[in-house]
């Protein structure tokens, strides 16, 4: 027997975490369907097409929770969509209210533009949830960055050790990723999302010359943007919103991907710290797994390829599509949801990260300073050359992995090194601390386009 459409299911505690997940439903679906229904005939009685009387026994039978969705599933078989069988029990009901509204139900609308209009509100309301979460998310990495603008961490280039970060430019480094996602899904938000409503080829014919009143009526009654002819064909609005989604996994895997990788157990620099029983194992009673930005990652990878599915089916011929515009359904669903989850998880991983930053300094040091030749080397450069100077370094660089020695008394005793740079020198340039270069101005500026992105949202 099939489960209800709206019905948690077996993996969505994982793979659909967070409020997006009920924004995109089946039923929030259906209840944009009939929002668009009722605001046409609003704005049709707006207009002076149909009398106001009427308009609101329609308005009144457009509540989603009077239809039954599996049967409207059902019956959008023998139609190619939902929006047809749905008209059908909505003049029905306003039938039984008063025979002669039931007569204005959907008029000069087109099953495109029900459909398009409640994907338009279903963004609507997913993208105001993501800004919220992503918003926390950049709260938490805001207060990662400022408490940690000193805290010295190994930079890492290729999985290797490269020269030291503070680990407060690496919270930056996140945060700058959530505020740039954050700034293009309000400018998004803000104009890219526009009633649809064009009738059968976009010419809004059967409504004569009212047909840009009622357009402008509707898109202000559902407080959608009004687009400058009806776009059934033009799909750059479905295009620009599943890359705007595409972006924010993008954020949200970088993110998790560092987390996860900084919490294995040889590395072990975060630690998520949830509550009790979270992060075990079906086995291994010893793991502390960062679940939280494992299922941030689980949601952020599912979005090329329902990205790519969406820009595929771009191609609309001419005025209506056979088959493109309903290849749009079901992935811009799964992208929206999977994104809600990978931000929702982010933010639970973000809210239960924990620093060690004792584990950071031993990381560092557990290389006996390579990370810091660089800094050798510049500062041996003005003495010898830079060439003389970086092929000195390189030796005593080899033999102190080769020999496992440590590198501050190999550089001592080099004949080219230690002839210009006594102990106590040497030692002062392997101190990843003083070799930070512009982290913490980089870091204060992040933390300024923070503030001054939250200020002007």
């Amino acid at each position: 027997m099939s489960e209800p459409a709206d019905r948690p299911g077996l993996f969505d505690g994982v793979l659909a975490a967070g409020p997006v997940r009920d924004l995109v439903s089946d039923r929030a679906w259906l209840a944009g369907m009939l929002a668009f229904e009722a605001a046409l005939a609003g704005a049709q009685a707006e207009v002076g097409l149909i009398p106001v009387e009427q308009a609101g026994v329609i308005a009144a039978a457009c509540r989603a929770e009077d239809y039954d969705l599996a049967g409207l599933g059902q019956a959008a078989t023998d139609v190619g969509n939902p929006a047809a069988p749905l008209v059908r029990a909505l003049t029905a009901k306003v039938a039984e209210q008063d025979k002669e509204a039931s007569g204005q139900v959907h008029r000069g609308a087109t099953s495109q533009d029900v459909v398009d209009t409640a994907a338009m509100l279903v963004s609507k309301h997913a993208l105001a949830a993501l800004h919220e979460e992503l918003a926390g998310c950049g709260e938490l990495l805001a207060a990662l960055a400022e408490e940690h603008r000193h805290t010295v961490q190994a930079g890492r280039t290729l999985l290797q050790q490269a020269i030291p970060v503070s680990f407060g430019l690496t919270a930056a480094g996140w945060l700058s990723t959530v505020d740039a996602v954050l700034a293009r899904l309000g400018q998004l938000a803000g104009s890219r999302l526009a009633v649809q409503f064009g009738g059968a080829t976009g010419t809004l014919a059967s409504l004569g010359e009212h047909g840009p009143a009622v357009l402008a009526a509707l898109a202000d009654r559902l407080d959608l943007a009004v687009p400058v002819l009806p776009w059934h064909t033009d799909r750059t609005r479905i295009a620009e919103l599943a890359g705007l989604l595409g972006e924010i996994c993008g954020a949200v895997g970088k993110i998790a991907t560092d987390v996860t990788l900084l919490a294995q157990t040889e590395v072990a620099e975060v630690i998520e710290q949830g509550p009790k029983g979270s992060g075990g194992s079906s086995t291994m009673p010893h793991k502390r797994n960062p679940v939280a930005a494992v299922a941030a990652l689980a949601g952020a990878r599912q979005a090329p390829g329902l990205v790519s599915t969406l820009l595929g089916a771009m191609a609309h011929e001419h005025q209506r599509a056979a088959g493109s515009w309903h290849a749009e359904w079901a992935p811009l669903t799964e992208l929206l949801r999977a994104t809600g989850s990978a931000v929702s998880w982010l933010r639970t991983s973000l809210s239960r990260l924990r620093v060690d930053p004792e584990r950071m300094r031993a990381n560092l040091a557990a290389t006996g300073g390579l990370p810091l030749a660089e800094r050798v080397v510049s500062a041996l450069a003005g003495k010898v050359g830079r060439l003389a100077a970086h092929d000195a370094v390189t030796e005593c660089c080899r033999r102190s992995v080769a020999e496992n020695a440590g590198l501050a008394e190999l550089l001592a005793a080099d004949p080219v090194v230690g002839k210009h740079l006594d102990r106590d020198r040497i030692a002062e340039l392997l101190d990843p601390a003083g070799y930070l270069g512009s982290s913490a101005i980089f870091v204060d500026r992040a933390l300024a386009w923070h503030r001054d992105r939250e200020g002007a949202s």
